[in-house]
């Protein structure tokens, strides 16, 4: 029986190997009846890469098919069937036909309707593949043509956005060359599609979530780490250290919701000892596309003995930067260069944020080759920093602000929704279509040289959904991350991201929506300010306008938020244009604000991409009305 405690490095590695001979029994995990992964290639024909489609029609049929990764033989749901699904390869200025086809068969654990959502790419409502908003779905035995012009460029990918059929092994890249060669050259271009995947029914996994939140958090706080804490802290510091979270009713440990406990991790539909190889020559530049298709899982990359250099983000050009590693948020797409050379061969490194596994692949002169594996990186733990107290944590005395009244005695009142953001008073949007406060544009707590509190929407104030809200939170875009900060390792982050292009729209935005990013871990409920899709009205913008969109995460966990349609184009704190995104990062305790140019009619998506927090209600609609 595995412990929920912490165990020994020793424990723990013997742990991770016991799953990766597991894993191995499949191969790297083999589709069932289709024999080995198609060895196609893409590029200059370096073997072991995913089956591509190229064109402007694509037939891709949705169906079921049996997997094995772990030794168990389980039914993924598939486009053509592999996970994961065939890379499509378009072209700008190009018209593109899709026909999906619905062949799963009756029963099937992945329900009876389907759906395709082209992640990050701009099309009319109707084609974006989301059911119940502009598309009705794609019942069993039924097609659905989608039909749109290409009108950008760059590394995206797709999946399924009905039920539970994403986490289920519906997803895939998506490539679309550019009109104008790119500013950068390579030689090589690869694919390294990351997921996570599950050998339960994906509802099963959703239903433990709800009933038992942490189940995978293994590592809580020990006796021993009190009295390890007490002669590095002092008696004093520890116990309240353990208050604070003891009022939260959390713990620092937790840093994902379902981790290698749970999952097995893939980089191209291959576990670790599948060995997904990508060939090159000495001297080569090779275009590696991370896609981070995962449900729930976010991935620290890297890849020892080599630099890579920013190339891309989102599918668009950056300044070009040079980093040791990246961290991907779920959704996310990350291009780089490396020129590898002075061996023969290099480990792709990417684990999960939480330390609990990764998976790896090689670049390799020839087939069968390996480099050493680095072994994961200690745990970290969350500080009241990471969760937006600043010097209103533990050890000043003051616990850390929540919303839920039961999170027991003594926790600090939430603050007066009435008193007024950053910059001044709040004034309703009439607007925004939901109630939500406007502020007039402040992006930082921080105000004269002091710290102001943050305010908080009315509807999180004695919320049964909201166990917790930030107080001091701040856009913290040069931060590498929990797990990532004096690594030795220089870590790409969003400060030092910069879009290779001037703000596309040119204008001030017109006005300023305020979002809270909201959640209550024991009951695994998420939402924004606190109301959840079901009982949320949408949030309405006007064709052709440019709007600001602040976030603040409330939450101890990391929220990937993406919006359907329109593209996010995140400030610097200084509230100028900065990089164009579709999916914007928000770890805990951050306050972070986009522009959006409402110039796509319709009814859109906009969530987090954290799968089980989006089903949580972590949902809204938007629409963008004339």
């Amino acid at each position: 029986m595995r412990s929920r405690l912490s165990g020994t490095n020793a424990a723990e590695q013997l742990l991770l190997s016991r799953r990766q001979f597991v894993q191995g029994l499949a191969a790297g995990g083999a589709v069932l009846g289709l024999g080995l992964w198609p060895k196609q290639s893409w590029a200059l024909r370096s073997p072991g890469q995913l089956e591509v489609l190229s064109g402007t029609q694509f037939d891709l049929t949705i169906g079921e098919t049996l997997v094995n990764y772990t030794g168990k033989t389980r039914p993924a749901i598939t486009v053509n069937g592999s996970v994961p699904a065939p890379i499509l390869r378009w072209r700008e200025g190009t018209r593109v036909q899709l026909r999906a086809r619905n062949d799963l068969p009756p029963g099937s654990i992945h329900g009876d309707a389907t759906s395709i959502h082209w992640h990050g790419i701009l099309l009319p409502a109707n084609m974006d593949g989301v059911p119940g908003f502009s598309f009705d779905g794609i019942n069993r035995g039924e097609s659905y043509l989608y039909e749109f012009d290409v009108r950008q460029s760059g590394t995206y990918w797709y999946h399924s956005h009905s039920g539970f059929q994403e986490q289920g092994g519906m997803y895939g890249p998506l490539i679309i060359d550019p009109i104008d060669p790119p500013p950068f050259s390579y030689d090589r271009d690869y694919v390294v599609f990351l997921s996570d995947w599950t050998d339960m029914d994906p509802a099963r996994l959703f239903a433990r979530l709800k009933k038992l939140s942490e189940y995978d958090n293994y590592y809580q706080r020990t006796v021993g780490d009190f009295f390890r804490d007490v002669r590095r802290d002092g008696l004093s510091a520890t116990l309240s250290d353990r208050e604070a979270w003891g009022r939260m009713r959390m713990t620092p440990t937790d840093l994902s919701d379902v981790n290698a406990h749970t999952y097995t991790y893939l980089i191209n539909g291959t576990t670790s000892l599948g060995n997904w190889t990508g060939l090159f020559r000495a001297g080569e530049k090779v275009r590696l596309r991370f896609i981070n298709g995962a449900a729930m899982t976010y991935f620290d990359v890297r890849i020892p003995g080599l630099k890579m250099t920013v190339v891309e983000v989102d599918g668009q050009y950056v300044h070009p930067l040079t980093v040791d590693e990246l961290r991907i948020a779920t959704a996310e797409t990350f291009d780089v260069i490396v020129e590898p050379t002075g061996q023969d061969a290099f480990t792709i490194f990417a684990q999960d944020s939480a330390r609990t596994g990764y998976v790896s692949g090689t670049l390799a002169v020839r087939e069968g080759l390996r480099a050493p594996v680095p072994a994961v990186d200690p745990r970290p733990l969350l500080t009241m920093a990471d969760m937006g107290h600043g010097g209103h944590g533990a050890h000043s005395g003051l616990a850390a602000a929540s919303a839920d009244p039961h999170a027991g005695h003594g926790a600090a009142p939430a603050p007066d929704p009435h008193a007024g953001h950053g910059a001044g008073a709040v004034a309703a949007d009439p607007h925004a279509g939901h109630g939500v406060p406007a502020a007039p544009g402040a992006h930082s707590a921080h105000e004269g040289g002091g710290m102001q509190m943050q305010t908080h929407p009315a509807s999180e104030t004695g919320n049964p959904l909201v166990d917790m809200q930030t107080m001091a939170p701040e856009p913290r875009l040069s931060d590498p991350g929990i797990g990532l900060r004096g690594n030795g390792r220089k870590v790409a982050t969003y400060a030092d991201l910069k879009s290779l292009f001037e703000d596309p729209d040119g204008r001030e935005p017109g006005r300023t929506v305020e979002l809270h990013l909201t959640g209550h871990m024991e009951r695994f409920a998420w939402s924004f300010d606190g109301i959840k899709f079901a009982d949320a009205e949408p949030l309405r913008l006007n064709y052709g306008e440019r709007m600001r969109i602040v976030l603040v995460n409330d939450t101890m966990m990391s929220h990937p938020i993406h919006l359907h349609g329109l593209w996010s184009d995140l400030e610097d704190e200084q509230g100028n244009f900065h990089l164009r995104k579709h999916t914007i990062d928000m770890p805990p305790g951050t306050k972070r604000s986009y522009r959006v140019r409402a110039d796509a009619l319709g009814r859109w998506a906009y969530h987090c991409h954290l799968f089980f927090h989006m089903e949580s209600g972590m949902f809204r609609e938007v629409r963008v009305e004339e």
